[in-house]
C-alpha cells in the first residue's frame, strides 16, 4: 500500500468519524446521562385533575359574592392564606407583583389575587402597600379540598397559577425562585395566544 492510499484512508476515517460523532453523542445523552427534559419550574397540575369548585364559597371583603371566574381571560397568580399577613405572607405578595411587573408589556394579562383563608380583618398597610391585589375570602376547608400541595406542606406555602380558562394549572414551590417563576410566567405568556 503506497503512501498516497494510506494518507487517503485515514482522511476518509477521519470524516466518518466526524459524520458519526453527533449520533453518538445524541445516544450516549440519551441513554447514560438521561436529561429529564423537564424545562418549567413550577409542577404542571392536570386541571381535570383539579377543577376551580364552582361551589368554592369566595366573596369579596364586604361578604358580596364573588368567584374566581370573574377574572377569566386572564392569567391568575393565587396566593391563599390567613388575613394576618406575616413576613412570609408580605415576601410572597412582593414577589407576585414584582413578577407581574417584571412581564413588562404583558402584564396586563395577569391578575394578582389573595384568597384569605378566614374572616379577620386584615391590615390596611399590607392592603395599601400590595394594592391592585385583588383580596378576596374562601372558606380554608373549600380551598384544602382544592389546592394541591406538597407532602406534608400547605396551601399558603405556594403561588399558583391559573390560565385564561379558568383551570388551576401550575403550583410552585415553597420559597420559590423569583428568576425561575419569571422564566416559567414569560414561556407561558409567548406561548398562549390566549389571555
Amino acid at each position: 500500500m503506497d503512501k498516497q492510499q494510506k494518507s487517503g484512508r485515514v482522511k476518509l476515517l477521519l470524516v466518518l468519524a466526524v459524520c458519526a460523532f453527533p449520533m453518538v453523542a445524541s445516544y450516549f445523552t440519551y441513554y447514560v446521562i438521561k436529561p429529564s427534559g423537564r424545562t418549567n419550574y413550577g409542577e404542571i397540575i392536570d386541571p381535570r385533575n383539579y377543577p376551580i369548585p364552582a361551589a368554592l364559597g369566595v366573596t369579596t371583603l364586604e361578604g358580596k359574592p364573588s368567584g374566581l371566574d370573574a377574572y377569566k381571560g386572564k392569567w391568575i397568580m393565587l396566593l391563599s392564606g390567613p388575613a394576618d399577613c406575616q413576613e412570609a405572607c408580605k415576601k410572597q405578595l412582593f414577589a407576585m407583583r414584582q413578577l407581574r411587573l417584571m412581564q413588562g408589556k404583558e402584564m396586563e394579562r395577569i391578575e394578582r389575587v389573595w384568597l384569605v383563608t378566614d374572616a379577620q380583618p386584615l391590615d390596611t398597610t399590607v392592603m395599601r402597600e400590595f394594592d391592585g391585589t385583588e383580596i378576596l375570602r374562601v372558606p380554608e376547608a373549600a380551598l384544602k379540598a382544592w389546592l394541591p400541595v406538597e407532602e406534608g406542606g400547605k396551601a399558603s406555602e405556594h403561588m399558583y397559577l391559573i390560565d385564561p380558562l379558568g383551570n388551576l394549572m401550575m403550583r410552585f414551590p415553597k420559597d420559590a425562585d423569583p428568576s425561575k417563576v419569571k422564566k416559567d410566567i414569560g414561556k407561558l405568556l409567548k406561548a398562549s395566544a390566549i389571555g
